[in-house]
């Protein structure tokens, strides 16, 4: 096995990869469980393709940030061990395709050499941590939230209480009220405020897009920025020990609103508040520390003439602004579907380090945010741009579509996402070309119901899907959703599902709708207004043609990018691990949680230890109950169903102590080092127990 002691400095990421490394090695010789492992993979990062026998490879970017070394060090990472191509994600994040599974520990420790991880970027974890890209930057922040999304990121990572949840939780931090970090289709949002003087967020809770979109709800209008760490770390207790684990599909924490309300979701909350490593967490928010350093500003003045173009002028009105920071500039770079190749990576690194600031940030619309741009570089800028071919206006306007990988990658895409994103965008730029000065409406594309690219939310949306010919022949198709969007201030409307029409009709159906709009809207009037007044079944009727399916022809049948008939092909997902009911497998599990256990314990790390103990606790029980073929669909099922099939019983005697009394001690006492001590040794006499119980049965 391959040592990586010489490479990195950090002991955690080093017996992270250490352990990834030799996890695949058990794999491959079938010592481990197909399913564990995949969970196992996926909270590192490393997730299946559609394609069989290679990774996708997500590497996490808190708020999408990489300095020029980063993104170097990236884009070399995709030609050794990928296909060069960089994928830029609405989450912030950048994934590298095709990888081989046993090269992926080698993979992140030279990735960890620029301090870049893999850690949680897939699985039932805490996800990347999203946050605006221009916070810090913007004039029009009450502050900059970028220390606030990088102290949750920290916090959350390789913490006992979100390793193995129910399903993934997202949480955003949006610079202003104009929510451009979306936060109310998150799990956890936050707003900046500012009230007497001090700062604080508004919190909203319980969003996600999906199958079943659902808008976040207000937690909090103002909470003390102190609080907002303790607040997120209460909540993601009771998510994991409440929140489904059964079924996936219902498994976040929006359901678990929805089974019991916003209001028992609260007391559950505050019951936890005893129980936390921290009552208050103070944020380090220096300005210096969040500023680009001296030794990262830029220190290149461009001696090129002034650019005096059209195509300049409108490139600088749509694609740049004037930051807080007098003197300097934003620049916005458009980039199709994402995907911006290792040799353009280097090449614009080479060009611009030096003239801009070095941050660079990936935005939720899979582009890139150039900071601290003087004003003086802008026309050299412009020129590098426009010699890579990504000087094209409205990058944050209409014409510039978000789209998923889709049937590119993805093991659930039903139909191509992202060939169509280039014939739907020029649709705008050949018919509408005045649209490109539009930021209102949003045109995002899903290659399946899940919204990777956030068609839920889209002003207009679509997602792949397919349809069935009166021949039985079936054909890729594209449900349309119309009139979701962004409102401002946490809050945003869920798009409506209107028709679903042949996929290689989609073009016609964005002139349709546009054009209506364009004829009929009242002078001043939004697209969404203009969609509420005319109403749902109003655009059915409008689209209704474009839906005919007895107007067919051959190249129906072949979806956009394809040359062969097409066929549903769906997989299994992976945008969660799946549950593994194997006894032997949770028992040694449990025995890992309890050296993990120790370990924090002896570390001083009291809290943490005392988490790890409680799962413990459940793992075994689990495994107990899965041997009498009894199910449990939360954690805290687990516990009230172990009391009643082992200890009502007297199957297994717990010192007439309920097993709700034992393990539930865990958030009615503060993590003291005597608490922890006590709560331990009740883990490991457990534990003892359990793996007692099963040997006297597998004998028997």
């Amino acid at each position: 096995m391959q040592s990586f002691r010489t490479e990195l400095e950090n002991p955690l990421v080093e017996k992270d990869i250490v352990d990834l490394a030799r996890k695949i090695e058990l794999f491959r010789e079938g010592k481990i469980h197909e399913e564990k492992f995949r969970s196992l993979r996926l909270a590192r990062g490393v997730y299946g393709q559609r394609q069989q026998g290679v990774q996708m490879v997500r590497i996490k970017l808190p708020y999408g940030k990489m300095t020029f070394k980063q993104w170097k060090r990236i884009a070399d990472i995709s030609d050794e061990y990928s296909t060069g191509n960089l994928h830029l994600t609405t989450r912030q994040d950048v994934q590298v395709h095709f990888v081989s599974l046993d090269r992926t520990p080698e993979l992140w420790s030279k990735l960890e050499q620029d301090d870049i991880t893999l850690r949680e970027a897939c699985g039932n974890t805490v996800r990347n941590v999203t946050a605006s890209p221009a916070a810090g930057i913007d004039p029009n922040e009450p502050f900059d939230v970028t220390p606030y999304a990088d102290a949750v990121f920290r916090y959350f990572l390789r913490n006992p209480i979100c390793q193995e949840m129910g399903r993934k939780f997202k949480i955003a931090f949006s610079n202003s009220d104009e929510d451009t970090a979306l936060t109310y289709m998150h799990d956890m949002g936050f707003i900046p405020k500012i009230r007497d003087g001090k700062r604080g967020f508004k919190v909203v809770v319980g969003g996600g897009l999906g199958a079943q979109p659902m808008l976040a709800q207000v937690a909090f209008d103002f909470l003390a920025e102190d609080q907002i760490i303790p607040y997120l770390e209460a909540t993601l207790r009771v998510f994991d020990r409440h929140g489904e684990r059964n079924s996936r599909h219902k498994a976040r924490i929006k359901f678990l609103i929805q089974k019991i309300g916003f209001e028992a979701l609260s007391k559950l909350i505050a019951d936890e508040r005893l129980a936390l490593k921290n009552q208050s967490v103070k944020i380090d928010v220096e300005a210096g520390k969040w500023q680009v350093a001296a030794n990262e500003m830029p220190s290149k003045v461009a001696d090129v003439p002034n650019e005096n173009t059209p195509e300049y002028a409108l490139w600088k009105v749509t694609n740049t602004f004037e930051q807080k920071q007098k003197g300097f500039y934003g620049v916005y770079v458009r980039i199709l579907n994402g995907n911006i190749h290792s040799t353009t990576s280097r090449s614009l690194i080479e060009q611009l380090e030096g003239y801009i600031g070095d941050d660079v940030r990936v935005t939720i619309n899979q582009g890139l945010l150039l900071k601290f741009v003087p004003e003086a570089n802008l026309s050299y800028v412009y020129r590098v741009l426009q010699a890579h071919g990504l000087a094209a206006a409205g990058a944050n306007s209409m014409a510039n579509i978000t789209a998923c990988p889709g049937t590119d990658t993805c093991n659930l895409a039903i139909s191509d996402s992202t060939n169509i994103t280039s014939k739907l965008e020029s649709v705008i730029t050949e018919d509408f070309p005045e649209l490109i000065h539009n930021n209102e409406i949003k045109i995002k594309i899903s290659g399946c119901m899940n919204s990777c690219g956030q068609h839920g939310m889209a002003n207009i949306g679509f997602h792949g899907s397919s349809l069935k010919a009166a021949d039985k022949r079936v054909l890729p198709a594209l449900q349309v959703l119309l009139g979701g969007g962004t409102v401002g201030d946490g809050v945003g409307r869920v798009a409506d599902k209107v028709i679903k029409v042949p996929s290689k009709r989609g073009p016609e159906v964005l002139r349709v709708v546009l054009n209506n709009y364009e004829e009929n809207a009242n002078e001043g009037e939004y697209f969404n207004d203009y969609y509420d007044r005319q109403g749902e079944k109003y655009f059915y009727s409008l689209l209704k043609p474009v839906a005919d399916l007895t107007t067919l022809k051959d190249d129906d049948f072949i979806d956009w990018g394809a040359s062969e008939q097409f066929q549903t092909e769906i997989g299994v997902g992976e945008c969660a691990s799946v549950i593994i009911d194997l006894v032997a497998t949770l028992l040694l599990e449990s025995e890992e949680k309890m050296d993990w256990t120790n370990a924090a314990f002896e570390d001083n790390r009291i809290a943490d230890s005392i988490y790890h103990a409680y799962s413990v606790f459940v793992s075994a029980a689990k495994a107990l109950l899965l041997d009498k073929s009894v199910s449990a669909s939360t954690q805290s099922g687990v516990i009230d169903k172990f009391q009643e099939h082992f200890v009502v019983t007297n199957e297994i005697g717990l010192g007439g102590k309920t097993f709700q009394e034992i393990v539930l001690q865990i958030n009615k006492n503060e993590p003291t080092e005597a608490f922890a001590k006590s709560y331990v040794a009740e883990a490991q006499a457990f534990l003892n127990l359990a793996k007692a119980y099963r040997e006297e049965a597998v004998v028997v």
